[in-house]
């Protein structure tokens, strides 16, 4: 694991997993004059950028919604474009896994029937590639927190559970082997979690920021990591 800086020294600031909300691609484009899909492929460079960061700083897991079970109502053209980006991440993922230039584990959370063939067999082989890899990065596509759950029901009463605690609810969700989620950042000014995460979200702290997710940089989430650090999570006690 890269070494903590010392303004994140997790002794002082328990922070294993934080999740991304990577809201106003679409916004961003438009104040530029830009189509939509120009917004996409900037935002899909902020993700690499902080992705990358989220390990330089010692995060044990991050996880990014990246398309949600309602972003196939967009216009054919624009989902086409997000596929298209999807794509070439993968591409580039899976070739770098083999060259062995990076020690994360990846996880689609979702539902990937609605995908292409070609599409499922990429993000498969990746999940493949690096499930022994120690950092998680969670990537949510095609997801949506009431699917998760009642994908965790289903789950469960396939496996014979007759009577359900919340260890085997959160044990039967896709992020399964991720930490505890303490944190949510939501980018683009909108003060909502829109079906993310709904069960993990229980107890981590919300972050909202007025930047438009490709203005989003390493600042700006060391000030949301700073301000993490000056909440009390006190957890239903006093």
């Amino acid at each position: 694991m890269a070494l903590i800086k010392d303004t994140h020294d997790i002794t002082t600031c328990p922070i294993n997993h934080i999740a991304f909300i990577m809201d106003g691609n679409g916004r961003w484009a438009k104040k530029r004059g830009m189509p939509r899909e120009f917004g996409h492929k900037k935002g899909a460079e902020t993700f690499k950028k902080i992705m990358e960061y989220c390990g330089e700083i010692g995060l044990k897991a991050a996880t990014f919604y990246v398309f949600s079970t309602e972003n196939w109502k967009r216009s054919e053209k624009e989902v086409s474009a997000l596929m298209k980006l999807l794509d070439e991440y993968l591409d580039d993922c899976y070739q770098r896994l083999k060259r062995r230039e990076r020690d994360v584990r990846f996880v689609f959370l979702g539902d990937k029937a609605p995908f292409t063939p070609s599409l499922r067999a990429k993000m498969e082989k990746i999940e493949e590639e690096s499930k022994n890899n120690s950092r998680i990065v969670n990537l949510a596509i095609n997801y949506g927190g009431r699917s998760e759950l009642v994908h965790a029901y289903h789950t469960l009463i396939k496996e014979g559970k007759t009577a359900i605690c919340e260890d085997d609810i959160t044990h039967a969700l896709y992020t399964k082997d991720s930490p505890e989620l303490d944190m949510v950042i939501r980018t683009g000014g909108d003060l909502r979690i829109s079906n993310f995460l709904l069960w993990q979200t229980a107890y981590a702290e919300l972050y909202f920021t007025d930047k438009l997710w490709p203005d989003f940089d390493t600042a700006d989430l060391d000030a949301a990591i700073d301000a993490f650090k000056s909440r009390q999570r006190r957890f239903g006690g006093v």
